[in-house]
């Protein structure tokens, strides 16, 4: 057993690293930029690149990158993450690196001049010109330029009065190179490769490492560690959560060995079609249905019988069972929301596999010897129905990190559910990605506690050869 325990460790480690690398990259992948910029102030490069360095946003992505001779070493002097992306994607096209960082640099100082305007000169045509400046930025599509072009030199030309002594020379050397980048491509360039290494100093091997050792970086959203956030909302997803698998299980095993028992019966076939309504309604729904019949008078003072959503305003200071009690009132219609599905699922499973087994010739051969029904059930039966039980249990670990966004929502408990909602709205991916990197790693360790469990229900199970 331990060299099968061995054994799967060693897989585990080259499956953590391909999640580690597809993690990152979709992490990377992500849309927005993780320092905000705002469009109506003066870009600050020395503020930015602060802000990049806390983040530890300012070194190269991995080991190693593999491009082409068209990729100049400067490109990564350009430290905005959207800006960098529009500029790679000109250069996929024409190639002439160094005419389209002249072509970036006259975006620059445009947008710069901009800000000089006096404000006796600002009008709709200052406003039009920088609008169009921002949009630069992100266009590498030759009708999007284009078209933002035409509209700078349109606006200039209505106003060329006032602005010729900020623009005039920037708005000429803008237009002159992006004309040369599309009249003199370098294609060729782009066909020879080159390859740059980096050293142990990246984001990657920083991340990894860090994620290792508990390290999960900080948050976009408030600068705070990733681990503090999300220890905050983890107690309460994990109490609900391990509240609910309890009682699911509790409940559902006699339900579903009894169902077995009695296949057929008035019992069996009412409690499978209570289970199959209870398995249809969806959680929003009872959800809303509670907070809106259960936790206030409007429909009657009987119905007022829980607290609203959330888990309670009161010091810290009040006694512990004080605290306690009110935060298990707010906890009860939760946790029956996430309760009741996993009870119908779990019942269902219970009991088919319970009917394949009570029906084999080592359960009749029980009856035979004179066993007691009760040691035949529970001591033969049962234990050999366990395998469909303990593939959830597998499963079990990585849901009680990923919590119940829509039951946490609408209950306002600050769950993982909650997190990981409100991360992906603020684009506070080191979060989000954090609990991701989580869920597969709980997910790993959830199989390998199942096989061993299933060579513990069944010593037929050979760990040379899995199962």
């Amino acid at each position: 057993m331990f060299q099968y325990f061995l054994k799967r460790i060693f897989i585990f480690i080259p499956a953590f690293l391909v999640i580690s690398l597809v993690v990152f990259a979709f992490s990377k992948m992500a849309p927005g930029d993780p320092i905000p910029i705002n469009p109506d102030e003066i870009f600050d490069q020395e503020d930015y690149q602060r802000k990049l360095a806390n983040y530890g946003l300012d070194k190269p992505l991995f080991y190693f990158s593999l491009t082409s001779k068209a990729y100049p070493d400067t490109l990564a002097e350009i430290v905005i993450q959207d800006h960098k992306t529009t500029l790679t994607n000109l250069i996929a096209q024409y190639g002439n690196s160094d005419v389209v960082l002249d072509y970036y640099r006259d975006i620059s100082s445009l947008e710069q001049a901009t800000y000089l305007v006096p404000d006796s000169l600002k009008g709709d045509a200052l406003i039009e010109i920088k609008r169009s400046v921002q949009q630069l930025f992100y266009q590498y599509d030759d009708a999007s330029v284009s078209s933002y072009l035409k509209t700078i030199e349109k606006n200039y030309q209505s106003a060329a009065t006032d602005l010729a002594p900020y623009f005039s020379a920037s708005i000429a050397s803008l237009q002159k190179n992006y004309q040369q980048i599309k009249a003199s491509p370098s294609l060729m360039d782009l066909y020879i490769p080159k390859l740059q290494w980096f050293g142990f100093d990246n984001q990657y091997h920083n991340w990894i490492t860090g994620f290792i050792k508990g390290d999960f970086g900080n948050s976009y959203r408030d600068g705070r560690p990733a681990s503090k956030r999300i220890k905050e909302a983890l107690q309460w997803t994990l109490i609900m959560n391990l509240l609910a698998i309890f009682f699911a299980f509790i409940i559902s095993i006699p339900i579903g060995v009894y169902s077995a028992v009695k296949k057929g019966s008035f019992f069996d076939r009412a409690i499978s079609l209570f289970l199959f309504v209870l398995f249809s309604m969806p959680s929003f729904w009872i959800a809303t249905l509670f907070l809106v019949f259960l936790t206030t008078s409007e429909y009657g003072t009987y119905l007022d019988i829980f607290p609203s959503g959330g888990l309670g305003n009161f010091s810290d200071g009040l006694p512990f069972w004080t605290r306690f009690w009110d935060r298990a009132a707010h906890m009860i219609l939760p946790v029956i929301c996430l309760t009741y599905g996993a009870l119908a699922y779990l019942s269902r499973q219970i009991r088919g596999a319970m009917i394949d087994t009570v029906n084999q010739d080592y359960i009749r051969t029980a009856r035979a010897k004179g066993l007691s029904e009760r040691t035949i059930i529970w001591r033969h039966a049962f234990r050999n129905s366990l395998f469909p039980l303990i593939s959830i249990i597998a499963m079990i670990f990585p849901a009680v990190l990923a919590g119940a966004i829509i039951v946490e929502y609408i209950f306002n408990i600050p769950g993982m559910g909650r997190l990981i909602f409100d991360s992906i709205l603020s684009k506070d991916w080191p979060i989000v990605y954090t609990v991701l990197m989580l869920t597969a790693v709980l997910t790993m360790l959830g199989n390998l506690i199942g096989d061993l469990l299933y060579a513990w229900v069944d010593p037929r199970v050979s760990f040379e050869g899995g199962r």
